[in-house]
């Protein structure tokens, strides 16, 4: 293996997950060059990784077909011997099948998995962590089962950090793209009324984050809260996680943010389960959640709205 390319290009937390096989490529293969698809607005997250030698990106706000056709001129142009593909999409599986390479790898649930040249089987029945699902793709290469994720946020973004550090503080992330994966406004204002005895309390997020993470700083009347959102790079704020006394997220992006530093977590899940396999892997996590409610899990990715209108997966969780 010379020159590989691993393709995921689906949400924050997916591109992390996948981590973890470029880090085994990187140990497997130390002589060869280790590309990544990723898209647009994804591509912070890898700089500074040191097994990466470039970052692609597919920038999902333009025309499907040109864009498409762009990359795949770019993938066949670098020859690559080796394509890995985590995404389980018809876009990225044509990448996979036209981009040239000679070993195409990628889940049978994509739907140009019959024109891979090998498959493996992804199931979210089996209670297995994403990552080892990832990793099962490279297991015929010697790959570990299971490991953590990697973040590598540079002295910039250390330094960048370093005045909102204090002996003892807490990182909220509130928000997601699902609403039934998002805690409710009036549980992060329980959370904050427990926390605010304790340290400063910081509201994370990216830009479109910052109204929510305003109107709890506002509901809260709570002077240590800070609303960081929109103000922090990925890998600022992972090195602001790393620190916290501790953080409290969804089952979102910033849980897997939380794996890769190995910081102290503990992430509500509401309408998903760990069983899907997106749990925390720090060391020092815990998970809270509403058990036996027969509703739940009401999908894989959660909904825009409650489907029974009461939302108690969200409502009835215990903070404390």
């Amino acid at each position: 293996m010379k020159k590989v390319l691993i393709i995921q290009t689906a949400f924050i937390g997916d591109v992390i997950l996948a981590t973890p096989v470029i880090s085994e490529l990187n140990r497997l293969f130390p002589s060869a060059e280790i590309d990544v698809l990723v898209r647009r607005g994804n591509e912070s997250l890898l700089v500074n990784n040191p097994s990466i030698k470039h970052v692609l990106n597919l920038d999902k706000k333009k025309k499907k077909f040109s864009e498409l056709s762009r990359l795949l001129k770019e993938i066949r142009s670098n020859r690559y011997d080796t394509i890995i593909n985590l995404h389980r999409f018809a876009s990225s599986g044509l990448l996979t099948v036209l981009g040239g390479a000679k070993n195409t790898i990628g889940f049978d649930k994509n739907p140009l998995s019959l024109f891979f040249s090998k498959k493996q089987k992804h199931s979210l029945k089996e209670g297995k962590h994403e990552v080892e699902r990832n990793l099962s793709l490279i297991s015929h290469l010697g790959a570990e089962k299971l490991m953590r994720p990697s973040l590598f946020p540079s002295k910039k973004e250390i330094d960048f950090v370093q005045p909102y550090i204090t002996e003892t503080y807490f990182c909220l992330a509130p928000a997601s793209v699902w609403f039934t994966k998002m805690l409710p406004i009036d549980k992060w204002m329980e959370l904050i009324d427990f926390l605010k005895s304790k340290g400063k309390i910081y509201l994370l997020g990216g830009p479109g984050d910052v109204e929510l993470c305003e109107t709890i700083r506002n509901r809260s009347k709570c002077q240590k809260v800070e609303n960081l959102a929109g103000k922090l790079s990925f890998l600022a704020s992972a090195a602001l996680m790393k620190q916290a006394t501790r953080n409290f997220v969804n089952d979102s992006g910033p849980l897997h943010i939380c794996s890769a530093m190995n910081a102290p977590v503990t992430a509500f899940f509401c309408s998903t389960v760990t069983d899907f396999g997106f749990g925390p892997l720090s060391e020092d996590s815990k998970v809270l959640e509403v058990i036996d409610l027969d509703c739940r899990p009401c999908g894989i990715h959660g909904h825009k709205a409650c489907p029974k209108g009461h939302f108690k997966c969200g409502n009835d969780i215990n903070i404390n």
